[in-house]
């Protein structure tokens, strides 16, 4: 597992081994390589991942724009935008029925696509991720 800053820790999930290049290498397993994002829609367990919230956060906020996967994504630049996810939401108490309503049915619509093509992923909200 990727040993992160804990509060991270939980989003390490969703990269693999890549050389200095970015070039993915699933067969090597060396220490120096960087981390890098597979991306939203290639995800385990559908997208319903921590990092892929984050994703689709960011997407609400308009951070990035919402066809941007972040494939290819190294720890640090998820991790910075974490921090931009983390300060878009602070004046909404990280509720999302505390956003404007521009903001709340964005939110609503881009959750329901996710949940939606987890579903079709085979993505099942009763299981936890060792069932």
């Amino acid at each position: 597992m990727l040993a992160l800053g804990s509060r991270n820790a939980q989003y390490a999930r969703g990269f693999a081994n890549s050389n200095a290049l970015g070039k993915y290498q699933p067969d090597r397993d060396n220490a120096m390589n960087a981390k890098i994002y597979e991306g939203i829609h290639r995800q385990e367990q559908g997208g319903m991942t921590p990092t892929a919230n984050i994703i689709r956060d960011a997407w609400v906020f308009g951070i990035i724009p919402e066809d941007e996967t972040c494939e290819g994504w190294t720890v640090q630049g998820i991790e910075s935008l974490y921090d931009k996810v983390s300060d878009a939401w602070m004046p909404y108490g990280h509720l999302a029925s505390n956003l404007p309503p521009e903001l709340r049915e964005r939110h609503a619509r881009i959750y329901a696509e996710a949940v939606e093509r987890a579903r079709m992923a085979g993505w099942d909200p009763e299981l936890d991720e060792n069932d």
